[in-house]
């Protein structure tokens, strides 16, 4: 194996998934979690972003068209993960969701961020996160970084936007 080192800037420029329906998929991504359409290819592909990017996610029929859901016990994507600026942001699309009546899988304080997880329409796992500052991240006496997962406290998340649970 080599010594090569990704550089630290690299980032992930975006996820593309196969849907089996566009406008069942842009009405979760765009209707419910709020990204900005920027490129539609009729009924067969959209590109969406935030804050102007060209795109975060794509989201095609090419291969999918009403196919189901893959299997959940099968090899994939286990799920996109969507990083919030702030406690306040993710506190905010939370709201939206209940509000909307559209269930979580779980919701989790992994030490280095609080997350919020969901299935899109297609089955796809999405995690709605934001990090804590690096500061704030827990250690092992060694040093070592300790994730953990204990249950979020959602009515603690919704009091950033002052609303009960």
């Amino acid at each position: 194996m080599s010594d090569y080192k990704i550089p630290a800037q690299t980032r992930i420029g975006h996820v593309h998934l196969k849907v089996a329906n566009l406008e069942r998929a842009l009405a979760f991504y765009q209707g419910l979690l709020g990204f900005e359409l920027t490129t539609l290819y009729g009924d067969q592909a959209a590109f969406i972003s935030a804050g102007g990017y060209h795109h975060h996610i794509g989201l095609n029929t090419w291969h999918s068209k009403d196919m189901p859901p893959a299997s959940p016990e099968g090899v994939g994507l286990y799920h996109t993960a969507i990083v919030y600026p702030t406690r306040r942001d993710l506190a905010a699309v939370f709201a939206r969701i209940r509000e909307a009546g559209y269930p979580l899988t779980g919701a989790s304080d992994h030490g280095v961020s609080e997350a919020l997880y969901l299935d899109d329409t297609d089955g796809n796992g999405v995690e709605l996160y934001w990090d804590r500052p690096k500061e704030e991240w827990p250690h092992h006496p060694d040093g070592s970084l300790h994730m953990y997962t204990r249950r979020l406290d959602l009515a603690d998340l919704l009091a950033e936007l002052d609303l009960p649970i």
